[in-house]
């Protein structure tokens, strides 16, 4: 599996979710271009990473009660979508990294982080 070159932040549980496969949709208020392994950043460590190969949508809010087993996000979407629609990211080959690797520190709020900084363990510099 190929080192992602990006990282999506995401909150927990919601990212354990998402490396454990049980979240197979990340809920956004956009749709993304981004194809790929990316990076799944929790509490300024990478955990894992995962597959984005597509994008469903746009949703309402209660639509997506359809696919809570995808999602997770339960009574929350409601009050995330204010009105809005939402979009499912989907995800596919989920791996959790055996330890968590920090991630340098950036400011500002983010959704994306730039991985290079990233300390690979090992001297092989394609698989953590």
């Amino acid at each position: 599996m190929p080192r992602p070159k990006r990282g999506l932040i995401v909150r927990e549980p919601y990212a354990g979710w998402i490396v454990d496969g049980v979240k197979t949709w990340e809920i956004r208020k956009h749709p993304t271009r981004v194809r790929g392994p990316i990076g799944i950043v929790s509490g300024g460590r990478l955990i894992g990473q995962v597959d984005v190969v597509g994008v469903e949508g746009p949703f309402g809010a209660e639509e997506l009660s359809a696919f809570e087993d995808r999602h997770r996000a339960g009574a929350f979407l409601e009050a995330y979508a204010q009105g809005r629609p939402l979009w499912a990211w989907v995800l596919e080959n989920p791996r959790r990294y055996p330890e968590p690797l920090p991630v340098p520190p950036r400011r500002g709020r983010m959704l994306w982080v730039d991985l290079d900084g990233v300390q690979w363990p090992g001297s092989d510099q394609t698989e953590p």
